[in-house]
């Protein structure tokens, strides 16, 4: 689990400790003062009387193997302690939650794994309301995201909180004080919801007391994580919040792009897909924005007939959507993008979106024709 601060954390702790009384609890923070490794603090309650005693460890180093051989190091106490034991992993948020389980849970050849002794439970990310909606705005500050393969990202606020909420199987927004508006809960209530369709709506009475599901596991989260897939686009509006869905099979015209942005933008909280640009027509460009800043990159190639290497590397959930959406002339290349925001103006993102695709004149060029057109939005090392 985490939670967007230190009060949330603790609150959806001890929620899950009363849904399971003996579950032991391995808590983590970070402190990064901005070298290659952050410190990783740990806090471990004694897996053995439950008495609330904790163990605090700490160590330099890439959180996903420091938090890895904490977890089979504790396999041995564990076994010992009740027929079927439960870990509640209290994860920071300087950590980006999908890419670092990934790590965790990955399949290993010649050694031990996760997925050998452990059982991936659902993700629960609690939201204080207040801090979360200063966060989704907020551009003009940074903050480092420790991932799974040891390197921390430079994300901007808003980014960092969009993540952890797409992340969660449970969204608990709980009131952590009695005057709590429980107008402002239900607003970040509507946001949470669209921003993670697979998350239960969050109740926006007090308190809210939804119970975590089960988790997706080691391929899910890497499913999630690939830069083909199909956004999910809540239907409805709630509390003024609304998603728009935008999908075409054509390519785009770099230019008409970049002009039909402004326009396309207003409005939008958080934005997330993948594009098909004529003038690079074998890559994924990547489509992500949070707050006022989008950022474009480009994150691999799509899948093709002629290149079955590429099929054997992907996630399962990639190789089936590929197949779902196949077209003989236009391979698994396609646009989705799915839009959150406040009182959007869902035909006015769509008609923007559309004056961009190749006409059927640009069309007919080709791909020979197609490297022609100007591009100004990536730059030549693929992000923008």
């Amino acid at each position: 689990m985490s939670g967007n601060t230190p009060g949330v954390r603790g609150s959806v702790v001890d929620r899950l400790l009363r849904l399971r009384p003996n579950s032991t609890v391995l808590a983590v923070s970070l402190d990064d003062d901005g070298g290659r490794y952050p410190v990783v603090q740990r806090f471990l309650t004694d897996t053995q009387t439950q008495t609330g005693d904790t163990d605090a460890r700490g160590g330099s180093g890439d959180p996903a193997v420091i938090l890895r051989q904490d977890l089979l190091s504790l396999v041995p106490a564990l076994r010992g302690t009740s027929e079927s034991p439960h870990v509640v992993l209290a994860l920071p948020a300087e950590l980006d939650l999908l890419p670092l389980l990934v790590e965790l849970w990955r399949p290993r050849l010649g050694g031990s794994s996760l997925a050998d002794h452990f059982e991936p439970g659902p993700v629960v990310v609690g939201l204080e309301a207040s801090p979360f909606l200063a966060d989704i705005g907020c551009v003009h500050r940074t903050v480092r995201l420790w991932d799974g393969d040891g390197r921390a990202a430079s994300v901007t606020l808003a980014e960092a909180a969009a993540r952890q909420v797409e992340a969660a199987d449970t969204l608990l927004i709980p009131a952590l004080t009695t005057g709590t508006d429980a107008r402002l809960r239900s607003g970040v209530a509507a946001l949470a919801g669209h921003l993670n369709g697979r998350a239960p709506l969050p109740a926006s009475t007090d308190p809210v007391t939804a119970g975590p599901v089960r988790g997706g596991g080691w391929e899910a989260w890497r499913g999630r994580l690939e830069p083909v897939s199909v956004p999910f686009a809540r239907r409805g509006r709630h509390e003024g919040v609304e998603s728009v869905l935008w999908r075409s099979r054509r390519p785009l015209h770099p230019g008409r792009l970049a002009d039909a942005l402004a326009p396309v933008m207003n409005g939008v909280v958080r934005s997330r897909g993948h594009l098909w640009l004529s003038c690079r027509p074998n890559a994924v460009i990547t489509w992500r924005s949070a707050g006022a800043h989008l950022a474009l990159q480009e994150c691999g190639e799509w899948l093709r007939d002629e290149a079955p290497e590429a099929w054997t590397t992907a996630s399962s959930q990639r190789r089936t959507l590929a197949s779902w959406f196949w077209h003989d002339y236009y391979g698994e290349r396609r646009n989705e993008i799915v839009f959150t925001g406040v009182d959007l103006d869902a035909l006015g993102i769509r008609s923007a979106l559309d004056t961009a695709l190749l006409t059927d004149a640009e069309l007919a060029l080709g791909e020979g024709g197609w490297a022609a057109f100007p591009d100004p939005l990536l730059s030549t090392d693929g992000t923008a």
